[in-house]
């Protein structure tokens, strides 16, 4: 690629041609705030916070969508700069409701940030009309507070592009423009999929997941009650940045030492579960093959991408394979083989789940999630929510000694950690349907081709005889490219996986927050996704059917995979829903 020679700051710098001035002056380590701009997302140029001279130009330049030339002079930090930067910021908190202590992004709020480097306090410089909204609670996973909003439209942009779900934009025009749906609709009357992705996006606290935290901690201090908790794959991979770990840190010890701490009776691992639903879904797929079932299926451990199937495609449901998730598959077994085992009562067990998700919080209500007769999970919190309540009992993370998970749920194998990363899944299900299918071992079980954070993956590998073709998509704008092509008949897949969020779970809208300056420069998924595969490498075992407490438990329990029972208790039914 053609380079080009520019100066910033009066430093010689070389850029690719089609460079914007932001790329550029940050190959150089040069530092322009932002605060709109979302790389490849939300590249609009209308917060003017990276604003910067250019020699010759008559106005200053948005430096996210401006491209650098041969021979260009920028500066990025003059007086004029910085106080235009002050200026914007000042005009923003002129109707922003400035409670920074109350709100739940204070101390990881961007706005909040630049307001402390360029030194602007919460003083009214600018005094007149402030807009109100009611907060938008409608919605069972997150809260809507248009009074911190911004308008940078990060939000939109995430739900628009790479989900390709739209429900939420710019309404009215000037002073009185807000962040909603259309005809001013509660978010939870929108065909939302609850992916939390516009959370993540959010610069401020205008988005945030309800919180769960109090629920929890009711539960633990209730003694008629038996608390057992269990933490999603791609938690670990990221629940040590909320407290000065390193991204990509695995913190799973402390992690369980930390959830012993707070009280829970048992901590359990979804990691478990994970190969409960390898066992189930990969079954499930053998006998669509050997019997004539509807291919391709498709994966359904992802919530959001359920719901979204469910608004978006109700004539394709029938490919969705009808396994519960990892997370609901945990809960059924904790309340009817675990409570059985333990002589509880299954209405005396509360199923706690902490999950990168926060689409989770919805799939605990939906129908056909009652194997013992009670909801199979009771509350479900995100990994933000657990770095706070860690916070709010007083436990120093850091200095926690790295524990296990308690049995008979709490074993699991290198194949049920992956599913925290796009392609996980798939990779885990040809671990064990290969071997169905040959009768032979495995003796190099890594199958790199899904491995990857791109949007859409496919391969082919023969297996018997028999080419099985499979496509992995995450990110709900690629699995549209993908649900389009089944839909009209074009799609030669066996088997697909499907995740929500881009990168799947380990960048879940539950995830700890990221700054823009890391998203828009780090692969934030690949570095996550590195910690779970670093983790399944581990692993002694790494093949679900080979787990020993998944194998007790079809042995003294479920049967086999596929069985009456095990249908009973760890599948579920789809629902065909509108569009809002």
């Amino acid at each position: 690629m053609e380079n080009v020679n520019l100066k910033i700051n009066g430093l010689n710098v070389t850029a690719p041609a089609g460079s914007t001035i932001l790329e550029a002056a940050q190959a150089a380590g040069i530092h322009i705030p932002t605060l709109c701009y979302l790389k490849e997302i939300n590249e609009i140029g209308a917060c003017r916070m990276c604003v910067v001279e250019v020699k010759g130009a008559r106005n200053l330049v948005a430096a996210c969508v401006h491209p650098v030339s041969e021979g260009m002079e920028v500066q990025t930090n003059t007086k004029k700069l910085l106080d235009s930067r002050r200026r914007t910021l000042e005009l923003l908190l002129s109707n922003h409701d400035k409670k920074c202590l109350s709100c739940v992004r204070s101390g990881q709020c961007e706005l909040q940030e630049l307001c402390q480097e360029l030194g602007v306090t919460d003083e009214n410089y600018f005094e007149g009309e402030m807009t109100h909204y009611d907060l938008d609670e409608s919605a069972v996973h997150m809260v809507r507070d248009n009074n911190k909003c911004i308008l940078c439209r990060r939000c939109s942009a995430v739900c628009e592009k790479v989900q390709s779900v739209g429900v939420i934009g710019p309404n009215n025009r000037g002073f009185v423009t807000f962040i909603g749906s259309a005809f001013e609709m509660g978010l939870g009357d929108t065909s939302c999929v609850g992916c939390g992705q516009c959370i993540a996006a959010c610069p401020t606290g205008a988005l945030y997941e309800k919180s769960n935290i109090d629920d929890v901690l009711a539960a633990i201090a209730d003694e008629t009650k038996h608390v057992v908790v269990q933490t999603a794959p791609a938690v670990r991979a990221a629940l040590g940045e909320e407290f000065g770990y390193p991204m990509g840190s695995d913190v799973e010890g402390k992690m369980a030492a930390a959830l012993r701490r707070i009280g829970f009776d048992k901590v359990f691992d979804t990691d478990f579960s994970a190969d409960l639903t390898i066992m189930e879904e990969a079954h499930e797929f053998l006998d669509r093959v050997k019997n004539g079932g509807v291919l391709p299926m498709m994966t359904s451990c992802s919530p959001g991408w359920i719901k979204y199937c469910e608004h978006y495609y109700p004539d394709q449901l029938a490919h969705l394979s009808s396994c519960k998730s990892p997370q609901q598959m945990f809960g059924a077994i904790t309340k009817t083989y675990y409570a059985e085992k333990m002589g509880i009562a299954p209405e005396d067990i509360v199923c706690v789940s902490v999950m990168p998700c926060t689409a989770k919080k919805f799939e605990l209500q939906r129908d056909d999630q009652y194997a013992a007769g009670v909801p199979d999970v009771d509350i479900s919190i995100t990994t933000r929510e657990l770095a706070r309540l860690i916070r709010k009992v007083g436990i120093n993370f850091r200095n926690l000694p790295d524990e296990g998970f308690d049995d008979p749920l709490g074993e699991s194998t290198g194949a049920g950690v992956i599913f925290g990363a796009t392609g996980g899944v798939m990779e885990a299900a040809l671990r064990t349907a290969v071997e169905e299918l040959t009768g032979e071992t495995l003796e190099k079980v890594e199958f790199t081709e899904v491995r990857g954070t791109e949007g859409i993956k496919e391969a082919t590998y023969n297996v018997a005889g028999m080419n099985v073709k499979i496509a992995v998509a995450s990110g709900l704008s690629n699995a549209k490219i993908i649900m389009d092509k089944v839909r009209a008949g074009e799609a030669d897949y066996h088997f697909i996986e499907i995740m929500c969020c881009s990168g799947g779970c380990v960048n879940g809208g539950g995830q700890p927050q990221v700054h823009a300056d890391v998203r828009n420069f780090e692969d934030v998924k690949a570095i996550r996704a590195k910690a779970l595969y670093d983790n399944d490498a581990a692993k002694k075992i790494r093949k679900s059917h080979e787990n020993p407490s998944i194998k007790k438990v079809y042995r003294e329990y479920l049967g086999a995979p596929g069985s009456e029972k095990a249908h009973h208790i760890l599948h579920t039914t789809y629902v065909k829903r509108t569009v809002n």
